[in-house]
């Protein structure tokens, strides 16, 4: 097989792996042992992890937690939705095509855009898509980045751009330092990337920006890491914007120890044949009867490769139907009183910690999410604080570990999940901490 391929060796198959993550001895593993005693061993590792639920927890920066109700498991797990079908028979599969023609239909209503998609793997995997399709729309290869994007969603995005061609430009991250990203857009630009509430959390109107873009036959993406904000902010299609990627974990998905998550994608009509993923259609039989089919599946398992809007050959079904049942439950009314509530929260959290002597937060505006600059590194104070049995929120070092600029930054989220007394007991052993 070596030889077929061209390849000297197994270890060049993994040459683009760092050497630091090579082992040259094996893994020390218990021998085999029966299922009880397994069971038994992985329970023991497992009570090792410290569960967001089991504590306070302030955790953030992309992945949230949120109250679901018990409903969305039990409705997901009815043998109707856990045995059915892809989707490729629409005679058989009628009832998977009409909660993603809802899905499509609760995505494009709350983010302010004319048309989604039947869902992306997650919100950085559709952001790097949208920059794929603002490249298939202008005809260009140039991507302008702002430096409020999630650190992830930047990195997927230059590694799909890295092996398509595509030069990306990134700006600097900075919590509080407004960025020029208008300067940035030349007439090879395809689109300007921006996130809403932003990485370090801070609200921002984005209008001119994507007037500034169109100027330049630009594409303005708006990025949504929290997609609750949507309740309370002003959708990104109210801005002018071209394509949304966002994450829609916090409705209807837990955190599940980091996944899976559920990638949302929207755009403009006049470019919907260049969206990438599944699209559900309404449509009418012989006999006249509403019904529901896949539409412009221009995939590459349907068309020719270098004609295919996009490689991913599904959608995150569960995920997606979890959200569609979660977001029915909570009704336009529900929806915006759960963004109110999680916004007070953090409202409330804000002038807590900011009481704590040594502690400033930055943000003039923010949802339910803040950046605070702390007297000391934050990873330091995490970790003190895990020890108290709080979970403070993710030190900025974590996903910047290669700017000491911001390592006493930290990310805090308050969402409705956070009690007075879980704040209180936050800012308590904070200022135990830092004294």
């Amino acid at each position: 097989m070596l030889v077929a391929i061209g390849v000297p060796s197994v270890d060049a198959l993994f040459r683009d792996v760092p050497k630091a993550a090579w082992r040259d001895e094996p893994f020390d593993l218990p021998p085999h042992q029966g299922e009880l005693e397994v069971e038994r061993a992985l329970a023991r590792l497992a009570a090792q992890n410290v569960p967001a639920g089991s504590v306070p927890s302030f955790l953030g920066a992309g992945a949230y937690r949120h109250h679901v109700p018990a409903t969305v498991d039990h409705i997901i797990q009815r043998g109707e939705f856990m045995t059915s079908y892809t989707p490729y028979q629409p005679e058989v599969t009628q009832g998977t095509l009409q909660y993603l023609f809802e899905f499509q239909t609760q995505v494009a209503l709350i983010t302010g855009m004319d048309v989604a998609n039947a869902s992306m793997y997650d919100g950085a995997s559709a952001t790097a898509e949208a920059v794929m399709m603002a490249n298939r729309v202008t005809r260009r290869s140039r991507a302008v980045l702002s430096g409020g994007l999630h650190p992830h969603y930047r990195e997927t995005t230059e590694t799909n751009a890295r092996f398509a061609g595509v030069t990306i430009v990134a700006a600097d991250p900075h919590p509080e330092a407004d960025e020029d990203l208008a300067a940035l857009i030349d007439d090879k630009t395809s689109c300007v990337v921006v996130q809403n509430p932003d990485f370090f959390g801070r609200i921002r109107d984005y209008s001119a920006l994507a007037a500034a873009a169109h100027a330049k036959g630009a594409l303005l993406v708006v990025v949504v890491s929290e997609i609750v904000s949507l309740g309370a902010i002003t959708p990104p299609g109210e801005m002018g914007a071209d394509i949304v990627a966002a994450e829609g974990q916090s409705i209807g998905n837990p955190l599940t120890f980091g996944g899976p998550h559920v990638g949302l994608f929207a755009t403009r009509d006049k470019y919907v044949r260049q969206m990438p993923g599944r699209l559900v259609g309404q449509t009418v039989d012989a006999d006249g009867r509403r019904g529901w089919v896949l539409t412009l599946s221009t995939r590459e398992q349907h068309i020719r490769r270098e004609k295919a809007t996009s490689n991913i050959c599904t959608n995150s079904g569960l995920c997606a139907l979890a959200f569609t049942i979660h977001m029915s439950l909570l009704g336009e009314i529900g929806f915006t009183g759960l963004a109110e509530i999680n916004h007070a929260h953090a409202s409330l959290l804000a002038e807590k910690l900011e009481s704590v002597p040594g502690v400033t937060v930055l943000n003039d505006s923010f949802f339910n999410e803040f950046t605070m600059a702390l007297p000391k590194p934050a990873a330091d104070v995490v970790e003190a604080l895990v020890g108290h049995g709080v979970l403070a929120g993710v030190p900025v070092s974590r996903l910047y570990p290669d700017r000491p600029e911001l390592k006493n930054l930290l990310l805090v989220a308050a969402t409705e999940t956070n009690t007075e007394a879980d704040m209180d007991t936050f800012a308590a052993k904070l200022q135990e901490v830092l004294r």
